[in-house]
């Protein structure tokens, strides 16, 4: 095995919990690899995140050897380099280090240190009894990705169908409102040969019933496919305005697609467009900072700061104040009566009238005011029972009520939430990360039916200016705020608390302050709402062991 020397590292001398990144000599182009003690086993791994690149050595590694990425909460096994929580998806490479005579070398392949990850490690890369084992996974998102690629590294040997109506393959879909980005192959996560690489049959097709009982999926090409298991991972449908105009006219838009980013940028064209966008939600404030810069953006919504609900009011007002700096315009507390057309040409936008009077000239208007799950396929449904607002709900292993052999993930799912303030409450949460966990969590299901749902802690991230990061749900509500910082400057943490209870963090320039949070969260040792009161800094709290 080749064998190369580390950089100014004489020995390792690493207790449980300790990391350090280090350049890796004699390689061409540089190379760098993250030497940890992962519960007693010193090793080096991939110095880098697979999801962004974050850099490892400023993330959260537990004694045990839980090493978790400081920007968005990938999880990994620092022990085998194997992914345990999302949104990573590649692995990391592990790689023997060995000291002598005041040196310390690391062993592997050039190519495999300088790549930095490596691919999922497929125990069973083709169906081995296809006629005995049938999982269809309905939805094309995170979670039927997690799903698909959980199942064959846990060595399920049935066959795997994916079916998918929007007409291609998983994407990373936070890039769409975060970048506008309308090149599909640019967020595309695995290609078609991936998917073939693990016999993954790739379906592109809209399902329109569920024959329960014959245990089989109807598509609208009138096609069936028979399962042993059924996982649903539809996502969720992006909410229209039912007012005079809204429907009729054109240039109005909704994100969720690349075709809908196809068609915003194709709207805006050069620059120098008037854009309204309706909802100061997570998707309308994402927008709204992609296109800020070359037009005249507008955001109008129904709190009286942006993310209120979710954020609260100091924190939410900070970021307006952010967001404001670059140009975006806000009319808060405000309703939305119609849409007019544009002078002579009634066919398409020309205005969005608010209650109370306001006109807002408009070339095009966005709507980001929430979804609502994608569950119309099953509305006729005579089996299956959906919640009032249109998901279902599951049990800890994402088992769908009532239902036998059938799975809800995603934004569809209404789950029991055993994080801090939750206490088993059936909640639904649309963040990326959830999905894809959930994904992996009904594969390991699938596997060993024996197996019990594990918590993980819910992560999500926004480009607001800077980037904001949180973890927890205040799902279950939250009665206080502890606000370390300023958010108008952008660099805050925020512990949003029921009782005594921390139930999540938002935090904006102090990382790895939510990845801390995340894992202490999931280890049950949050510190108190008046321990950060008193000036507590997340960063010097020690993990348990």
């Amino acid at each position: 095995m080749p064998e190369y020397k580390l950089k100014d590292v004489t020995s390792l001398s690493l207790q449980p919990g300790d990391k350090k990144e280090a350049e890796v000599e004699g390689i061409d182009g540089g190379a760098k690899v993250l030497v940890v003690n992962a519960g007693g086993s010193i090793q080096a791994l991939g110095p880098h995140c697979t999801h962004y690149g974050a850099p490892l050595v400023k993330g959260v590694l537990t004694k045990g050897g839980r090493l978790t990425c400081p920007w968005h909460g990938a999880c990994f096994n620092a022990k085998t380099g194997d992914v345990e929580d999302a949104p990573a998806l590649d692995a990391l490479p592990t790689f023997k280090v060995v000291e002598r005579d005041g040196a310390v070398y690391v062993q592997g392949e050039e190519g495999l240190i300088k790549a930095g990850k490596r691919s999922p490690t497929f125990k069973c890369s083709k169906a081995t009894a296809p006629d005995e084992d049938k999982v269809v996974v309905v939805g094309g998102g995170s979670g039927a990705l997690g799903l698909v690629e959980g199942l064959r590294e846990s060595g399920f040997g049935g066959s795997i169908t994916m079916i998918s109506n929007e007409g291609y393959l998983p994407i990373d879909r936070p890039k769409l409102s975060k970048a506008l980005i309308t090149d599909q192959a640019k967020i595309q996560w695995r290609d078609a040969e991936f998917f073939k690489s693990g016999s993954v049959d790739v379906v592109q097709d809209e399902v329109v019933d569920v024959d329960l009982a014959n245990k089989t999926v109807l598509t609208k090409s009138k096609e069936r496919y028979p399962y042993t298991k059924l996982v649903l991972a539809t996502g969720g449908a992006p909410r229209s305005l039912p007012l005079q105009g809204f429907k009729v006219l054109g240039n109005i838009f909704v994100l969720r697609t690349v075709h809908d980013t196809k068609n915003i940028v194709n709207a805006i064209g050069e620059k120098g467009k008037k854009i309204v966008i309706i909802g100061s939600s997570f998707i309308g404030m994402e927008v709204a900072k992609a296109t800020s810069s070359d037009n005249d953006v507008t955001i109008v919504g129904m709190e009286r700061v942006p993310l209120e609900r979710v954020l609260g009011e100091e924190v939410g007002g900070g970021i307006q104040k952010l967001m404001e700096g670059k140009g975006v315009k806000f009319h808060m507390s405000a309703g939305v009566e119609k849409a007019e057309p544009k002078g002579s040409d009634q066919s398409v936008v020309g205005s969005v009238v608010l209650k109370g009077g306001t006109k807002l000239e408009a070339d095009l208007v966005i709507l980001g005011v929430g979804v609502a799950p994608s569950t119309g396929y099953l509305k006729e449904n005579k089996v299956v029972r959906l919640e009032e607002d249109g998901s279902l709900k599951v049990d800890e292993n994402y088992l769908v009520a009532g239902l036998k052999d059938v799975y809800a993930i995603g934004d569809i799912a209404k789950f029991p939430y055993h994080g801090p303030g939750g206490q088993g409450t059936y909640t639904r949460i649309e963040h990326w990360n959830v999905a894809q966990n959930q994904g992996r969590g009904v594969a390991r299901h699938i596997v060993n039916p024996s197996l019990k749902g594990e918590f993980f802690t819910p992560v999500f991230w926004s480009a607001l200016t800077g980037q904001l990061r949180y973890c927890g749900s205040t799902a279950n509500g939250w009665d206080d705020l502890v606000l370390q910082g300023n958010p108008a400057e952008g660099k805050f943490v925020a512990y949003y608390c029921k009782g005594d209870t921390v139930v999540a963090v938002a935090s904006m320039m102090v990382d790895p302050a939510m990845s801390k949070a995340a894992q202490l969260m999931k280890m049950g040792a949050m510190p108190s709402k008046g321990e950060f009161k008193n000036g507590l800094n997340i960063l010097d709290v020690a993990l348990p062991a």
